[in-house]
Protein backbone atom coordinates (compact mmCIF):
# COMPACT_ATOMS: atom_id res chain seq x y z
CA UNK A 1 0.00 0.00 0.00
CA UNK A 2 1.36 3.45 -0.92
CA UNK A 3 0.35 7.07 -0.10
CA UNK A 4 -1.18 9.27 -2.13
CA UNK A 5 -1.12 12.93 -1.85
CA UNK A 6 -3.51 15.31 -3.75
CA UNK A 7 -2.64 19.00 -4.46
CA UNK A 8 -3.58 21.44 -4.47
CA UNK A 9 -5.65 20.59 -0.95
CA UNK A 10 -3.32 18.18 0.59
CA UNK A 11 -5.93 15.44 0.76
CA UNK A 12 -4.67 11.89 1.48
CA UNK A 13 -5.27 8.34 1.27
CA UNK A 14 -3.67 4.78 0.81
CA UNK A 15 -3.73 2.78 -2.48
CA UNK A 16 -2.65 -0.72 -3.00
CA UNK A 17 -0.39 -2.00 -5.94
CA UNK A 18 -3.34 -4.07 -7.50
CA UNK A 19 -6.12 -1.15 -7.50
CA UNK A 20 -6.31 2.58 -9.48
CA UNK A 21 -5.63 5.74 -7.95
CA UNK A 22 -9.56 6.53 -8.63
CA UNK A 23 -10.81 3.35 -6.90
CA UNK A 24 -8.71 4.20 -4.24
CA UNK A 25 -9.54 7.52 -3.83
CA UNK A 26 -13.24 7.12 -4.02
CA UNK A 27 -12.91 4.37 -1.78
CA UNK A 28 -11.17 6.91 1.00
CA UNK A 29 -14.61 9.59 0.35
CA UNK A 30 -12.23 11.55 -1.83
CA UNK A 31 -14.26 12.33 -4.81
CA UNK A 32 -11.82 13.13 -8.00
CA UNK A 33 -13.22 13.78 -11.50
CA UNK A 34 -14.11 10.71 -13.64
CA UNK A 35 -16.27 9.25 -16.54
CA UNK A 36 -15.43 6.32 -18.37
CA UNK A 37 -12.87 4.74 -16.03
CA UNK A 38 -11.01 2.95 -18.97
CA UNK A 39 -8.31 5.66 -20.12
CA UNK A 40 -10.25 6.64 -22.90
CA UNK A 41 -12.37 9.98 -21.93
CA UNK A 42 -9.40 11.74 -20.10
CA UNK A 43 -11.71 13.44 -17.02
CA UNK A 44 -9.16 11.99 -15.17
CA UNK A 45 -6.22 13.47 -16.71
CA UNK A 46 -3.46 14.84 -13.62
CA UNK A 47 -0.31 15.47 -13.40
CA UNK A 48 2.11 13.16 -11.46
CA UNK A 49 4.05 15.46 -9.54
CA UNK A 50 6.55 12.75 -7.35
CA UNK A 51 6.31 9.22 -7.45
CA UNK A 52 6.06 6.15 -9.70
CA UNK A 53 2.68 4.15 -11.64
CA UNK A 54 2.26 2.09 -13.99
CA UNK A 55 -0.93 1.70 -16.32
CA UNK A 56 -3.55 -1.19 -16.53
CA UNK A 57 -3.44 -0.40 -20.34
CA UNK A 58 -0.58 -0.63 -22.40
CA UNK A 59 -1.51 2.57 -24.22
CA UNK A 60 -4.20 4.82 -22.46
CA UNK A 61 -5.92 8.00 -24.00
CA UNK A 62 -2.65 9.99 -23.42
CA UNK A 63 -0.16 11.59 -26.19
CA UNK A 64 3.51 10.71 -26.18
CA UNK A 65 3.82 14.37 -25.35
CA UNK A 66 1.43 14.46 -22.20
CA UNK A 67 3.23 11.26 -21.16
CA UNK A 68 6.55 12.64 -21.22
CA UNK A 69 5.11 15.38 -19.12
CA UNK A 70 4.27 13.63 -16.38
CA UNK A 71 0.60 13.54 -17.15
CA UNK A 72 -1.40 10.60 -15.76
CA UNK A 73 -5.01 8.74 -16.25
CA UNK A 74 -5.79 8.13 -12.48
CA UNK A 75 -8.90 5.36 -13.46
CA UNK A 76 -6.05 3.19 -14.85
CA UNK A 77 -3.07 4.13 -13.08
CA UNK A 78 -1.86 1.59 -10.15
CA UNK A 79 0.72 3.26 -7.91
CA UNK A 80 4.41 1.79 -7.31
CA UNK A 81 5.79 4.62 -5.01
CA UNK A 82 4.10 6.92 -2.23
CA UNK A 83 2.56 9.47 -4.93
CA UNK A 84 1.45 13.34 -5.35
CA UNK A 85 -0.78 14.46 -7.73
CA UNK A 86 -1.93 17.41 -9.29
CA UNK A 87 -5.29 16.75 -10.16
CA UNK A 88 -7.27 18.70 -12.92
CA UNK A 89 -4.45 19.69 -14.40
Amino acid sequence: TYRVTLLPGGERFDAPADETVLLSALAAGIALPWSCRNGTCRTCISHLAAGRIEHRIAWPGLSLEEKAEGFILPCVAEPRSDLTITCGS
